[in-house]
């Protein structure tokens, strides 16, 4: 059973997605919250799988909550905008990827199970105009914790899945199984201390290993 959180201040909103959310066999919403503050405490004493965190809330927003999250809880970002200006730092600060509030019910249940499962929630069309976007604003390369201890292949995987690509997709551009991409996939994460593959992303440009036009 997937243990979910909802934080939004609006009442209505919140409602909407508990109902849908309730009716799924392998679901349940264990709390709300009305701001970031809240969704915090309430992460901590209920211990949910999945977080579904408004970006815009009164007092403590959903980007400051998403940096003191406890350990443990994925974060979908709902924003009303699919390129929010907030998004990209969400990602920095560990959110797992973003959904626009007017996603399709069918579309809002799947991401759930995927993020649940431990992937980001970052399609590729998505992951490359929020890079184009922001990644030119970001600060200047620095140094990451753990690059120097990947491989060749490894540090090559990791600029391809900054692009965007799938796993699909990098085993066909290196001419290897999928099974091989996501393995160089994980190592990575492992290494790096990455939470998933949003992470990754991040990282393979603030690291400079991929620049902004690259894709």
């Amino acid at each position: 059973m997937i243990k979910l959180l909802l934080a939004d201040d609006q009442a209505l909103v919140r409602a909407g997605f508990k109902a849908l959310l309730n009716a799924q066999p392998d679901m349940t919403v264990v709390a709300e919250a009305s701001d970031g503050a809240e969704a915090v405490r309430l992460a901590g004493e209920h211990r949910p799988d999945v977080v579904l965190m408004d970006i815009r809330m009164p007092g403590t927003d959903g980007l400051t909550a998403t940096r003191q999250m406890p350990e443990g809880p994925h974060i979908i970002i709902l924003t009303t905008f699919e390129l929010d200006e907030y998004v990209f730092e969400a990602l920095r600060s560990g959110a797992s990827g973003f959904l626009v509030k007017d996603t399709e019910p069918a579309e809002l249940i799947q991401a759930v199970r995927v993020v649940a499962a431990g992937e980001a929630l970052l399609s590729p069309s998505v992951t490359r105009r929020l890079i184009a976007e922001y990644a030119s604003r970001a600060k200047e390369p620095v140094a990451t914790d753990g690059l120097d201890h990947l491989t060749e292949r490894e540090r090559e995987v990791l600029a391809l899945v900054g692009t965007g690509m799938t796993n699909d997709e990098i085993a066909a551009k290196l001419f290897m199984s999928p099974a091989t991409a996501k393995t160089h996939v994980s190592r990575a994460m492992m290494k790096l201390h990455a939470r998933d593959r949003a992470q990754l992303v991040v990282i393979a440009y603030e690291s400079g290993l991929v620049k902004p036009g690259w894709l």
